[in-house]
């Protein structure tokens, strides 16, 4: 019981010491002071206020990033752009390059063929000089066992890279 006791009073006294604390602090008002003192005080009020407020100006800054480049994204990886699908143009032409599969490779006496795969199973024969994928690119070659597709691709910067791709026919000559 004494245990409750003194627990309850060490309880209601730091209440008490923290609902003063928390009180308005304002400082104790002087009694008059003489009039030489009353224009230094005034005009030190007005040297704090108008430091204040250039500290406020300091502060604000605001970030504008029109016309800048992303922090975020690496330098060195190549960004694509959407593009939407273009009107009138071949399925072959609205797919990006690297999503093509070759699954077959003929030829005859004049030039390559390549039987290749789109994401969507269909499959559609090229040849040396076709355009295909998103970015405009051409088939520059076409081998007993790849083909090679050149497309003009913008970096970073916005600048136009030539890229060069290489579709396998079989996998495991990649790794």
């Amino acid at each position: 019981m004494k245990k409750n006791t003194i627990l309850l009073a060490v309880f209601a006294c730091s209440i008490v010491v923290a609902l003063a604390a928390c009180g308005d602090k304002k400082p104790a008002q002087k009694k008059a002071q003489p009039q030489a003192a009353a224009p230094q005080a005034a005009a030190s009020a007005a040297s704090a206020a108008l430091q204040n407020e250039v500290k406020a100006e300091k502060e604000i800054y605001a970030y504008e990033p029109k016309g800048r480049r992303d922090p975020f994204v690496p330098l060195n990886e190549i960004v694509k752009e959407k593009t939407l699908k273009k009107k009138g143009s071949r399925p072959i032409e609205n797919v990006d390059v690297e999503e093509i599969k070759v699954i077959a490779i003929a030829w005859d006496s004049q030039q390559f063929y390549a039987m290749v795969t789109l994401p969507d199973k269909k499959s559609y024969t090229i040849r040396k000089g076709m355009t295909l994928g998103l970015y405009g690119g051409r088939v520059r070659e076409i081998t007993k066992d790849s083909v090679i597709i050149t497309e003009q691709i913008k970096d970073y910067k916005g600048q136009l890279k030539t890229k060069d791709t290489i579709l396998k026919l079989r996998k495991e000559e990649e790794e």
